[in-house]
């Protein structure tokens, strides 16, 4: 009987049947020794939302950002970088503005939260809504939730005497000036690069405020 020639095709793919046939005990035998996985730890959180209670059970790793999306389906808080890096995410909390990625809902058991939902309507805009409108201080809207919220906790960081790092005086209650804003609200990345409007935007309200 003569011997038929062997392709390369043919000799990878015996290699390929006869590794395969060798790893398939030992991957069965790993995965019946693998324990189940724990069940999550659940907490009832009670969360005042725009002004409404709401209680929850939650995975107590389930943060702040996928609470306000995913269990209460207030989608105007955006997911962006999930990293903190971007501001998308960002709300107010008892007055002042943090990113609701970085935080646990569970440590904000009774706090006041306050999202984009929560300032104003289609019908009553709150005055930075409008603003941001009349100033044309968004293209793609994403980031406007987070940077409307971060410019209204801003100007209350502002009234309070909260200085940045670019406030001339510690001591002193800070100006508000386009140094002062532009510092406060670069946490707040908008990639369609709207800088100037959302500066405008801003100083318009803190001068009808003032």
């Amino acid at each position: 009987m003569r011997n038929l020639p062997i392709t390369r095709r043919d000799l990878l793919k015996a290699g390929v049947t006869s590794a395969s046939a060798m790893a398939l005990p030992t991957l069965a035998a790993e995965a019946s020794a693998v324990a189940p996985p724990a069940p999550p730890v659940v907490h009832k959180v009670k969360l005042d939302v725009n002004g409404k209670a709401h209680e929850l059970e939650l995975d107590t790793r389930t943060t702040l950002l996928d609470a306000l999306r995913e269990h209460l389906h207030l989608t105007g808080t955006k997911k962006g970088c999930d990293h903190g890096q971007c501001g998308a995410c960002t709300v107010i909390v008892d007055g002042r503005r943090i990113n609701a990625c970085l935080t646990l809902a569970v440590m904000h058991d009774g706090d006041r939260i306050t999202t984009i939902e929560g300032l104003g309507t289609p019908d009553k805009l709150h005055p930075m809504q409008a603003a941001f409108v009349k100033h044309d201080g968004y293209q793609c809207g994403y980031c406007t939730p987070g940077q409307i919220c971060s410019a209204v906790a801003m100007l209350d960081e502002i009234k309070d005497g909260i200085p940045s790092l670019v406030s001339a005086d510690l001591t002193a209650r800070p100006r508000l000036g386009t140094e002062e804003i532009r510092e406060r609200m670069s946490g707040n990345i908008c990639r369609c690069g709207a800088y100037s409007n959302i500066v405008d935007a801003i100083t318009d309200v803190a001068g009808r405020s003032a």
